[in-house]
Order: C-alpha cells, then structure tokens, then sequence
C-alpha cells in the first residue's frame, strides 16, 4: 500500500526552525523513521509551502484512492480551500489524518482551531513525529 504523507508550509525547515517546539529532527529523518517502521508500504513524503500543489496532491490521492497523512501547518487555520480538498477525499472513503508535531492548543490562541479537523478521518497532536507514527499505525492496522 502507499502512503502519502503531505506536510505544508514551513516543514520544510525542520531541524533549524524553532528546535524547542519542533524538535531537530528533519523531514529526511521523519522519512527514515516512517520507511523502517512499515517497511511493506511505499511511504512518499512531500512538503510544499504551496496551498494550490498541496490541494493538487490531495486530489492526485482521491483519484488514487492514497490513504494520507497530512500536516497542514500554517494552512490548519485558515485554509478552506485545503479543508474543502480534505473533505472531498474522506467522502468519497478516503482516509486522512491531521497530525501536528506540537499540541495547537498548548500554544499560541490562533493555533487552537483548525478548520481541517472537522473533515478528517482523525486528529493525532503534540507526540513530536511519533504523531506521524502513530497515524502511520492506524492506516496500515
């Protein structure tokens, strides 16, 4: 099985960027990690700064039938657009889980809300990239 695991804006920089929060790890360590944890599935890790490559993703997943993890960053909040694409996916069967590194609501107040979350198949928050992990474990189970 593949597994797409779609990260957004920022993520990109893991490892420099805000190490107290994020941790030091990058996403070629998160690659590592997820590849040995479930060796069978072809796992195809991607991140963009991009809302529209995000969304085309997405859709390339429905069209797949791809189950997906997705860390929307900065789009969580936002981003209906995104949550739209999300929705389109998980209605037609489709799983999707929202994870976050950190825990929104143990930060700043305009992270506590997502507009992704009411549209997924699931939420998993703040266990660092064990977040991936664990979503990584729903889907294959």
């Amino acid at each position: 099985m593949r597994i797409l695991v779609l990260n957004g804006p920022n993520l990109g920089r893991l490892g420099m960027r805000e190490p107290d929060v994020y941790g030091t790890a990058t996403l070629d360590d998160l690659k590592l990690m997820l590849s040995a944890d479930a060796p069978e599935h072809d796992i195809d890790l991607r991140q963009t700064n991009s809302e529209p490559e995000l969304m085309g993703w997405l859709y390339e997943a429905a069209d797949a039938k791809t189950p997906v993890i997705l860390n929307p960053a900065a789009f969580t909040h936002y981003s209906y657009a995104l949550r739209d694409a999300v929705a389109m996916l998980t209605k037609s069967g489709v799983p999707l889980i929202e994870v976050h590194i950190s825990n929104p609501h143990a930060r700043e107040e305009f992270r506590h809300t997502s507009v992704i979350s009411g549209v997924a198949t699931g939420v998993i928050a703040g266990f660092g990239f064990d977040s991936y992990r664990l979503a990584l474990s729903q889907l294959i189970r």
